[in-house]
């Protein structure tokens, strides 16, 4: 039931924008689709099925690992209690917007074929252990790292919601650790895990970066490398769309799969505190995991900041191209993020502004954009789209790197913000409609003060994917126009590693400050607002 007073520009406006967006995407299929249907005489001699298997051998392998890391980390992180623990909650929570390629290239410091422990064992026992970083195991090291720790930010949350009166009852029987996980946990959990593997499937089908780097060559190659390869290695355009056009396939059908499982709710708030701990070898295994998922985690960023943060760093500042990339980088991540915000509140508050079922689902559609067109088939389309309007895509390019991030961040920000506009409307509907506020009062005086911090965490989100991104700029950037993910992929390219080093901790020093300072910077905005 709606509460608050109807905002019919609230919706005209929402509604207006869902269909541009909608009317964006179908252009940008039919530029994909277009380009299929015209080049079927062509004889391109990708081998779509065999990218297809393993694009969804490493997804599908990707999902189970990270849901059984994320599960067994957040088991640890739920009953444990020691100093910095909300620190080391912040730090997985931090998962989301860590840049692949800084993992990647973390891992590569690590275990690759110079890295940290090939040096130790060729130390101590005059022995190599190869390159375990290149080929699956690498791409599955990365992904787990990153998706295992978004899976235990996820599952975390849906602990700490388990009401404390079912706890009492649990310790009120004597419940051991394991049949506390059982009869307690595991329920609080299980309605989660479904809709938590297609989008953990989903982000690892899509991957880009991470497969780019580690992937070792041709038979690990996935969907989304395959169309890099197609366009800028051997301009096999006809192959490139036939690769886009599977992708779009498989993605879709996860979606309409997916959308039938229950939602999940993005969590960077505050964990709450442990209130049953276990003991025993339960504590002590829970101590165990926890460590070993903060070496994983933490140890691939650590190596970043040393190895980058070296003698590398002076003679990459000194080049005036790293500035005009860090500007590119900077302006582009705001200005996506800005543009970002823009796009969720008004499609969030024209959802909210209507109780009509069918419209509130038509206007949450665009929120699926990226997750059925990922940032390489999106980036293919706008290329081909531009190219056939006869616009110059050097002219195109910052525009198009702009619109896309944009889209390709917004499924997180309507997950950040539309939960919070719901509750206001739930909480102060009947209030608003008292005081006859317009709908811009309404705004500045209680959804603004109220939404601070959620702003702050989703401009942050934006402005971390649009710092991070590589996979929109790779089919645009030119040797005039490039940012710094592009930057770094092309001192690795032209093994440079002391540059890529240094960039790859910029990057993540760039990530740390925006995903901690804005929430609170917006925070503060907000509470001197109210």
């Amino acid at each position: 039931m709606l509460t608050l007073p109807r905002r019919p520009v609230r919706i005209a406006a929402a509604t207006t924008l869902a269909a541009a967006i909608a009317a964006l995407i179908a252009l940008v299929l039919w530029a994909i689709l277009a380009a299929a249907t015209g080049a079927e005489g062509d004889t391109s001699r990708i081998d779509i099925p065999h990218l297809l298997r393993m694009t969804s051998t490493q997804a599908g392998l990707t999902a189970i690992l990270s849901l059984a890391v994320g599960t067994a980390l957040a088991w640890s992180l739920n009953r444990l209690r020691f100093p910095g623990r909300d620190f080391v909650v912040g730090l997985f929570a931090s998962a989301i917007v860590t840049p692949g390629m800084v993992v990647a290239f973390g891992l590569l410091s690590i275990w690759g074929r110079n890295g940290w422990i090939n040096q130790a064992s060729e130390a101590l026992f005059g022995v190599s252990i190869g390159n375990p970083a290149f080929g699956l195991s690498g791409i599955l090291f990365a992904h787990v790292v990153l998706d295992g720790a978004f899976a235990a930010r996820i599952l975390l949350a849906r602990l700490d919601a388990i009401p404390a009166a079912r706890l009492k009852t649990g310790q009120s029987l004597g419940l051991s650790a394991w049949q506390r996980f059982a009869i307690i946990d595991w329920p609080a959990l299980r309605s989660t895990m479904p809709g938590l593997a297609a989008i953990i499937f989903l982000l690892a089908f899509t991957s880009f970066p991470i497969v780019l780097l580690l992937g070792g060559g041709p038979a690990n190659q996935t969907l989304e490398v395959a169309i890099y390869a197609a366009v800028r290695q051997d301009f096999d355009l006809a192959g490139a769309v036939r690769l886009a056009a599977t992708q779009i396939a498989v993605c879709s059908a996860i979606i309409l799969a997916a959308s039938a499982l229950a939602p999940i709710p993005t969590s960077l708030s505050a964990s709450a505190a442990p209130r049953w701990r276990d003991a025993g070898l339960a504590s002590l295994l829970q101590g165990v995991v926890l460590v070993l998922c903060i070496l994983g985690f933490a140890l691939p960023l650590l190596s970043v900041l040393l190895d980058g943060l070296g003698t590398g760093i002076g003679n990459l500042v000194v080049r005036p191209t790293f500035w005009w990339a860090a500007a590119s980088s900077l302006v582009i991540g705001a200005a996506s993020a800005m543009l970002t915000l823009v796009l969720a509140l008004l499609l969030a508050l024209g959802r909210g502004a209507t109780a009509n079922g069918p419209l509130r689902t038509l206007l949450g559609m665009p929120a699926f954009a990226y997750l059925a067109v990922p940032a390489v088939v999106l980036s293919l389309g706008f290329f081909l789209l531009v190219r056939n309007l006869g616009v110059a895509p050097a002219t195109a390019a910052p525009f198009v790197v702009i619109l896309a991030n944009s889209l390709l961040a917004l499924p997180f920000a309507m997950a950040t913000l539309g939960p919070p506009l719901e509750a206001i409307a739930h909480s102060r509907g009947k209030l608003i409609r008292s005081l006859g506020l317009s709908g811009w009062r309404q705004f500045a005086s209680v959804e603004f003060p109220l939404l601070g911090r959620d702003i702050g965490v989703m401009l942050a989100l934006a402005f971390c994917f649009s710092l991070g991104d590589l996979g929109v700029i790779a089919l645009f950037g030119t040797q005039d126009f490039q940012t710094l993910p592009l930057m770094m992929f092309r001192s690795l390219g032209s093994y440079r590693s002391n540059d890529a080093a240094a960039i790859a901790a910029i990057l993540l020093i760039g990530t740390i400050v925006a995903f901690v300072g804005l929430p609170r910077l917006f925070e503060r905005i907000a509470d001197a607002a109210r």
